[in-house]
């Protein structure tokens, strides 16, 4: 009898609603944005809740957890908060330190939330990577509201799909895609910030004006004094701006979960993941992209991709927004030999799967995929920096 082979296939078709809520104040006690998003998934029940919140809020908002508190007392008819709020560590490092997930998940198991309940996220990107990735691998995903306090996180890091933890000293290697239940940008929270929290969001909107938009990105340049200067009025329009445009990406750019090679969003990113690294983290994020930026717009303009008047406004604007332009950083030796800079390229590779994708651009607004990338000249673009302005 000849061996016979049968194939079955069904489609599976799923519709997610990626939400984007922005207010003010969301815990005042006249203000239930929050409470319109935590509705019970069964009629006439009560939402159950709990909360994780970034630690570093603290400082500027003592109060925070006892205002969350008195929210959810006020509102027993609607959502019921089933546990004290959990502090957990802000920052990079938080990420790398594999307790504060099994903390997460405990507070979970401990709570009894299942998946008709919500977890609330408050933070920085690196407390909402951290929530959500256990709020996603808890009872297999348990509906996770994020509320980004960073303008980091606000204008695009806190507006994905994607939660993770770093592992093997490489970023986000453990993590998943999930929608998210709900984002709520409350602008309140940036009042709080340093101005070295308050200026990262801006290096973000900058990097998707650049790759989508040379409106955005003019009126971006246009304003470079009072934005460095954080007034309000520019300021929060362009925070706005950027998170819309990252969630229309995202939504509406046909590859949500990034099953394919490229990542457009990434622009500056695969030099930004390993000089965080090569910094031990000292380096934020948001400066880090601010330098991976540079690094390609050099090299963009060193191989012909980008006129030099067109690189060196662009150079100009990031710095004139109080990023600076070159980060030191050092060497880390592994058995296979010292780490560079130009590893980040493999990374950036592996972590997509398929063949190299590095988004460039030739102008505001005029992005392009690369596939290779020239390594000395990586180097001299690196250096070129070093010798401007470190």
């Amino acid at each position: 009898m000849s061996a016979r082979s049968d194939s079955l296939s069904f489609p599976i078709t799923l519709r997610h609603e990626h939400r984007l809520l922005f207010t003010r104040d969301v815990f005042a006690p006249g203000n239930d944005a929050l409470a319109t998003l935590l509705t019970p998934r069964e009629p006439g029940g009560t939402a159950r809740a709990m909360v994780f919140f970034d630690a570093g809020l603290a400082a500027a908002f003592p109060d925070l957890a006892a205002r969350m508190a008195r929210w959810f007392e006020a509102r027993p008819d609607r959502v019921r908060l089933e546990a004290a709020p959990v502090s957990v560590p802000g920052g990079e490092p938080v990420k790398n330190d594999f307790r504060q997930l099994e903390r997460v998940w405990a507070a979970i198991n401990d709570a009894k939330l299942c998946r008709h309940s919500f977890v609330i996220a408050i933070g920085g990107g690196a407390v909402l990577d951290l929530v959500g990735l256990g709020a996603a691998t808890a009872h297999r995903g348990i509906p996770l509201v994020r509320l980004p306090t960073t303008s980091l996180s606000q204008a695009d890091g806190g507006l994905g799909v994607k939660n993770g933890v770093n592992l093997f000293t490489k970023k986000n290697w453990l993590g998943s895609f999930a929608v998210p239940h709900a984002v709520v940008n409350d602008l309140s929270f940036l009042d709080g910030l340093p101005p070295r929290d308050r200026r990262a969001g801006l290096i973000e909107a900058v990097k998707v004006a650049l790759i989508r938009d040379a409106k955005f990105y003019d009126f971006i340049a246009a304003r470079v004094g009072a934005l460095a200067k954080f007034e309000r009025e520019p300021y929060e329009a362009v925070i706005r701006e950027s998170a819309r445009q990252h969630m229309e990406h995202i939504a509406l750019g046909g590859d949500p979960f990034e099953r394919g090679s490229a990542r457009p969003l990434d622009f500056g990113h695969w030099a930004a993941h390993k000089l965080e690294q090569l910094s031990d983290f000292r380096v934020s994020h948001g400066e880090a992209v601010a330098v991976g930026m540079a690094i390609d717009l050099i090299y963009a303009r060193r191989v012909g991709l980008l006129p030099e008047a067109i690189a060196e406004k662009i150079l100009g604007v990031v710095q004139g927004l109080g990023f600076e332009l070159f980060a030191p950083v050092r060497q880390i030796r592994r058995a296979t030999g010292p780490q560079d800079m130009l590893d980040g390229l493999e990374e950036f590779r592996e972590h997509m799967g398929g063949r190299l994708t590095i988004p460039m651009i030739r102008a505001p607004g005029d992005r392009l995929d690369v596939h290779e990338m020239d390594g000395p000249t990586v180097k001299a673009a690196f250096e070129e920096l070093r010798e401007r302005y470190g």
